[in-house]
Parts: C-alpha cells; structure tokens; sequence
C-alpha cells in the first residue's frame, strides 16, 4: 500500500505564526515612515511660516528701531544678569515703546487705491491731470497714513485722513511731462510710520500706468515728391483721362481720346460723354534718423531732430504714403563693426508712430548715420523717396554719401 499524499494547501501552525509578525513588523515599519514624513512636511512648512514671518517683521523695523530693540534687549539682560535696577528700567522703558508703536502699523492694506488719469498721451511741456481714488473697504476705521505714488524718477506724497469703512476720498493729480519720453505711474504704496519712526509697513499695489510724452510737431505742407505714377497705387486727386479708379462723366473736348467715350451716356444727353478718373500714385517714403550721440552738439538738438523726424512721419500717414521710419539700434561693444542693425517704427497710424517716437533715445554704441542709411537702402529696396535727419555735427560730405 502506497504512503497517503497530504493535500497541497495544507499549512502548519508553525507557518502561519511566522508569517504574522512578518507582516505586522511591515505594516508598523510604513506607518512609522509616514508619520515621520509628516512629521517632517510639517516641521519644514511651520520652519518656512516663521522665516517669512521673521523677514516681514525685520523688514518693518527701522534703523531707530533697531537701536531702540537692542538697548532692551542689552538693558533687560544687564540688568537681570547684574540686578542693575537703571538697566532694567530703560530695557523695559525701550520694550514698552516698541509695543505702543506697532499700533500705528494696522491698516495698511484696508485700502482700494485706483488711479485715475484725464488722458495717457500728452506732447512735451505739458501736463496729465488725474486723481487717486482711495476707499476704506474694511469693517472698521482705518487710521491716517500716507500714500506714496512715484512718478518717473519723482514721488508724491499723499495724506490719507482717517477714513470710516466703505468711505472714499480722492486725491487730485498734476504729473507734469516737460521733456519727451514714457513716464511711468505707480504703483500706489500705502505707508504706515509710528510717530516717533520707529517701525514703518508698506503695501504696494499693481496699479501702473504709463503716460506717453510725444514730441512737438508741426504741419508740414504736402508735397508730391516722391510719387511715381502706379495703376496699383492710391487714387489722388489729380484727374486723368485714363486710369483704374473712376471719377466723374463730362462733356466731350477736342483732343480726348474716343476709347473713353461713354456711350451710354452719350445717348441719353445726346451729345458725346467721356468717362474721367482720379490718377493712381504709389510713394513709398523712409524717414531715416540717426541716433549717434556724437553726430549731435547737445541733448536740445538731438529732440529738434525727433521732432523734425516725427513731424514728416505724422504728415506722411495722413497722406496716405507708404512710410518707413528708420532709426539706428543698440549694438553692443564687442561686436561694434561686425554687426549692422536698424530699428523700425511703426508708423500703422499717427498715434502708433508718436508711440514709438517716445521710446528712442540718443545711443553711444550705434551705426553711424552713413551706415544706418545703407542698411536702409539694402532692405527697402522699393522707396520712392527718403528724407534723411541728422545733428548739425555731420559734415556735408558725408550727407552726399548717404
């Protein structure tokens, strides 16, 4: 007789009780790594709470206000360490006036501060006017402060009286714009300073704004310089006998050409009409300016010559021409003679190219005015006609080359 077989699933005690603290020691192993993982989430998330808080707090003290910390600090622990009772007294007396300072803090950011301005372009010697509207959106009152608001290189000071909640108050503006150029406006800061000066808080808003400052133009009379004769151009006002853009029927003269006869016309005056059209022209113009500091004898000439430039540009638009303003382009000092570049304006509308005008300034480091107009002549090959502005320092020989 055959030895009975013991069933394949069959498993001993001593087994089953090895296997269980296998799987506990685990279980507790994952657990303890968790924990020790939040643990440490934890500990790092409080760690970077107390530093930003420890940076808010240093940023808000002042150089007096760091005095005023450490002679507490150095005459609570004299006096503690010696039992000086005068060291105790003035690092106590030093504590007590940082505390009733902090007070005067609160309240920073319980302002909506919007600024408003009458227009955002304005030509040179002029000025914006505007305001700056600011309103209380907290539940409780919001002691007086100041608001500072820089402008260009400039600031201005505001007082903010003390404001119940939801009230407004608004602040007039007067930002003067003497010379060409982009100013900007903003942002707003709400500044809070104790008044002795020791502790001082900020809170700036994302409010800016940007005031174009053009440059003075004045009208130039048109001219027909430069316009050649186009079936694909502009239609002027000039009248031909044949062209593409239809202008008016009139009585026949001696001399027109019978092609243009119009018979329908003709039939129903009874005498001879012909037809009459509006001449096409295309003129493609390039205002080139040159922006060397050393072509210019001083600062008010170089904006006689944007003023000039802007000036032909704008009347060019309104004509209707094709316009090209060139300028000259930064070009950085290691690479002065290997690299040639321009800069294009965009001359889309009088505004766009006013626009661009305000953001040029003289260069140090740029081609000079003979290379800026060759470029020119390499790239815009189709100009009909170019007007050339420069500083009185370029000599005549020179001009005729470019």
């Amino acid at each position: 007789m055959s030895a009975p077989i013991p069933p394949p699933l069959t498993r001993t005690p001593g087994s089953g009780s090895s296997a269980r603290p296998r799987v506990s020691t685990t279980a507790r192993g994952d657990r303890g790594a968790r924990t020790g993982l939040r643990v440490a989430t934890t500990a790092g998330v409080w760690g970077e709470n107390a530093r930003r808080l420890f940076r808010r707090a240093a940023a808000a003290v002042m150089p007096a206000g760091w005095l005023v910390l450490a002679a507490a600090s150095l005459g609570l622990g004299s006096g503690v360490a010696f039992g000086w009772v005068e060291w105790l007294v003035a690092g106590f007396a030093s504590l007590v006036m940082l505390a009733l300072c902090v007070p005067f803090l609160f309240g920073a950011r319980a302002y909506d501060v919007v600024v408003r301005l009458a227009h955002e372009r304005v030509v040179a010697g002029g000025e914006v006017s505007g305001e700056i509207v600011i309103r209380n959106r907290g539940r409780s009152s919001a002691l007086p402060g100041r608001l500072d608001l820089p402008v260009g290189d400039g600031l201005i000071e505001l007082g903010v009286p003390l404001l119940r909640a939801g009230h407004v108050v608004a602040q007039p503006l007067t930002i003067p714009a003497a010379r060409r150029g982009i100013i900007e406006v903003g942002p707003p800061t709400a500044v809070r300073v104790d008044p002795i000066g020791l502790l001082r808080r900020e809170h700036a808003w994302d409010d800016i704004r940007l005031v174009f400052v053009h440059p003075r133009t004045i009208p130039v009379p048109s001219t027909s310089a430069g316009l050649v004769r186009d079936l694909e151009g502009q239609p002027t006002r000039r009248l031909v006998d044949a062209d593409m853009s239809f202008h008016a029927i009139r009585e026949y003269a001696p001399g027109d050409a019978r092609r243009q006869i119009h018979w329908k016309s003709t039939a129903k005056t009874g005498q001879l009409m012909v037809r009459q059209f509006e001449e096409s022209r295309r003129s493609r113009m390039a205002v080139v300016l040159g922006l060397a500091e050393t072509e210019f004898a001083d600062a008010d000439e170089f904006e006689l010559a944007v003023s000039a430039a802007a000036s032909l540009g704008v009347q060019a638009v309104r004509d209707g021409r094709d316009l090209d303003v060139v300028t000259g382009a930064e070009i950085p000092r290691v690479v002065r003679g290997r690299l040639r570049a321009i800069r294009d304006i965009s001359a889309a509308s009088p505004r766009s190219l006013l626009d661009g005008f305000c953001r040029i300034d003289s260069l140090e480091h740029t081609m000079s005015l003979s290379a800026v107009c060759a470029l020119t002549a390499e790239t815009k090959n189709d100009l009909s006609i170019a007007v050339i502005v420069c500083g009185s320092r370029v000599p005549p020989p020179t001009l005729r080359r470019a």
